[in-house]
């Protein structure tokens, strides 16, 4: 009777759990540490989400390694390993930069291939390296530059695409298509050069045969309005088709990285880099995109919704509001109040948070052209221990009002959470030494909830 209780449970739990993606904040994996995966891909294998992506820190730009996780639902995800680290030497060695590894597996030998930007910190030596493995989440095998004619590709932003029949290509910054051999680990051919093509290469197939291929400007680490060719083959002819998100919102403040496209319901997947910043604060806009002809579009911004019938989640409309009060906001004079309550501040050690009894709490705010790094930290008070700890970014080009945070699941107790004011600031140069990022040290708190599950 027992076994068939939690038989049931079991099965009432599974049908009513929604495939839940959350946009803009961090995630968290099985053991409370951020999701570190960014300029990834997905691939799937026996009905799971493997996530591969740089490992970044955020104290440097340097390459430390290529992070996998594994996911049942493409929301819980379970940190596997660092499949390809810093190797002792060569383009990939110390002081190295390493980004936007893509992970293929290979039909005629079933191994799997990782193919990577390698450059030195200046961006001054690209090659596009590549490693295998026997195992999806594997140790891989760096095997140095993918050769072209006996010779490196010299370039920095690519991606990947693995067509239906299997043929593996290699996408190159600017406009170049490379066909990779039988075994992809080297190049076969160059297939097509798209005129006016950016950086951040992605492609994906429409259900007619329809080619997109997605691609962003170049603006360093700030995003942009992200735009996409079409083709009715990959050899073309690519032609031009303008954004595909409402122009304005530059790609809801993200940049192309993949499209994920099981056959079902065709993802986009782009990176909110936060630089320096980028292992706790940069997060992911992960949305469905619509492809009908020769149209390609994400029409609406959700931060939340259900992976599995691609709907918006509304994640507050069982939320509890959890109240703060003078004693929970440091140093009161530095804080300034807006015609809808949100404070904000940008003296440097000023703190506001709230008390509550476990679960996940949640951060509302905004982000914008005034908005910095705030620091999150949440109390056990029984232990008068911080269990968690993290930067946010209150940053963006364009504002953004919505969640800024989730916690992980904590157990039931007696909490408190805080959000210090840094003084630390999102800036960084270009090439050329244009400067981009914030020009002012703000965070912008409106509520703290209770997410209930």
């Amino acid at each position: 009777m027992k076994a068939l209780s939690f038989i049931l449970l079991l099965f009432i739990s599974l049908l009513s759990h929604a495939q839940t993606i959350v946009n803009g904040v961090p995630w968290f994996d099985q053991n409370g540490e951020t999701v570190n995966a960014h300029g990834a891909c997905i691939v799937k294998e026996d009905g799971k989400f493997y996530l591969f992506g740089e490992w970044k820190s955020d104290t440097s730009n340097a390459f430390p390694g290529f992070s996998c996780y594994v996911s049942d639902d493409l929301s819980d995800w379970e940190f596997r390993r660092v499949v390809l680290p810093m190797q002792k030497d060569g383009i990939l060695g110390p002081e190295r930069v390493g980004e936007r590894c893509k992970v293929m597996r290979c039909p005629k030998t079933e191994e799997y291939v990782m193919l990577m930007h390698c450059d030195d910190m200046r961006y001054k030596d690209p090659h596009v390296g590549i490693a295998t493995s026997k195992t999806i989440d594997g140790e891989y095998t760096f095997h140095g530059p993918i050769l072209y004619n006996g010779k490196p590709i010299k370039k920095w932003d690519m991606g990947t695409f693995q067509d239906s029949d299997g043929k593996g290509y290699l996408l190159i910054h600017h406009g170049s298509i490379y066909r990779l051999s039988d075994d992809y680990r080297s190049i076969d051919t160059l297939v097509a050069n798209v005129k006016g093509m950016g950086e951040s290469p992605a492609m994906m197939k429409g259900r007619d045969g329809t080619y997109f291929l997605l691609s962003s400007n170049l603006t360093s680490w700030e995003k942009n309005d992200n735009f996409y060719h079409t083709a009715p083959s990959i050899e073309g002819p690519w032609t031009r088709q303008g954004f595909f998100c409402p122009e304005g919102t530059l790609t809801y403040n993200s940049q192309t990285t993949f499209v994920f496209n099981d056959g079902e319901l065709p993802m986009f997947m782009g990176d909110r880099w936060s630089y320096p910043h980028q292992a706790s604060a940069a997060t992911y806009v992960w949305l469905p995109i619509h492809a009908e002809g020769t149209k390609l579009s994400i029409p609406n911004y959700m931060q939340a919704w259900d992976a599995t019938t691609g709907k918006l989640v509304d994640l507050l409309s069982k939320a509890k509001r959890v109240k703060t009060n003078r004693i929970d906001i440091s140093s009161m004079d530095h804080w300034t109040s807006g015609a809808d309550g949100t404070l904000r501040s940008n003296h440097q050690g000023a703190t506001i948070g709230t008390r509550f009894s476990g679960g996940r709490i949640a951060i509302f705010g905004e982000t914008n052209k005034h908005g910095a790094y705030g620091k999150v930290s949440i109390t056990d008070l029984e232990k008068d221990k911080v269990v968690h700890s993290l930067l946010i970014d209150f940053y963006s080009k364009v504002p953004d009002r919505g969640l800024r945070y989730i916690s992980p699941r904590l157990p039931k107790g007696k909490y408190r959470i805080d959000v210090e004011v840094t003084g630390d600031r999102p800036n960084w140069s270009d090439k050329k030494g244009y400067k981009f990022g914030t020009d002012n040290s703000y965070i912008n708190i409106k509520d703290f909830y209770l997410i209930k599950e």
